[in-house]
């Protein structure tokens, strides 16, 4: 069984295969408690305890590809593994969103890995194990929420220390409401940072709406 919050159908609104038709199974629990998480009610709510057969079904009814495990904190459950694994069996690229806090070569081999690297801004800067950097492979990607000048510092020097780049692709996404997309745009272009721009297109979309 896994314990389950949400389940749907919506447009991928990050990470490299953004504007994609993606279905997500959003994982109840969390280890974390970021300052900016706008997805609280992933650890908040009970969640529904659901077999992996039964999550799969469901999201078989999409008629989709591409699937997204996310949370809360997917690999909180021993089971997660399993369920990205029958996916992968049935040939659906498998995106898995952890917050960095676990060991991710929990994962089955053919996982995307969307890890975050969790800023002093988070309230969570000291969760990441350093020790996930040397289990990525060139299709994981690696997010950086930025929440101000003093984390975009910080996150450029954290990748040219840990030599990041040449582990995985690097997004930036700005903290909503702490961060004008323009102004961390700006920043990236005078460091010549070599990052990707990460918008959050759901939410220019559907803007706070749960469940897309």
């Amino acid at each position: 069984m896994i314990k389950v919050c949400e389940i749907f159908k919506s447009i991928q609104g990050e990470s490299t295969y953004a504007g994609e038709i993606c279905s997500f199974v959003r994982l109840s629990g969390c280890n974390l408690s970021c300052t900016y998480c706008d997805t609280t009610y992933a650890s908040s709510e009970q969640g529904t305890d659901l077999t992996i057969e039964q999550i799969y079904n469901r999201v078989k009814e999409h008629g989709t590809n591409l699937v997204e495990i996310t949370g809360g904190e997917p690999l909180l459950q021993k089971n997660t593994a399993v369920l990205c694994k029958l996916f992968l069996d049935n040939k659906y690229i498998v995106l898995v969103e952890t917050n960095g806090s676990l060991e991710i070569d929990i994962l089955p081999p053919g996982c995307v890995r969307i890890v975050d690297v969790k800023c002093p801004g988070s309230g969570e800067g000291n969760s990441f194990l350093l020790s996930n950097l040397q289990k990525l492979v060139p299709r994981d990607e690696v997010k950086f929420v930025i929440s101000d000048r003093s984390d975009f510092l910080w996150s450029v020097n954290f990748i040219k220390k840990q030599d990041l780049r040449a582990k995985a692709k690097i997004l930036f996404s700005p903290c909503i409401g702490k961060v004008a997309p323009a102004d961390l745009a700006q920043w990236i272009c005078e460091e010549n940072a070599p990052v990707r721009l990460s918008l959050q297109i759901h939410k220019f979309i559907w803007g706070e709406k749960r469940g897309v």
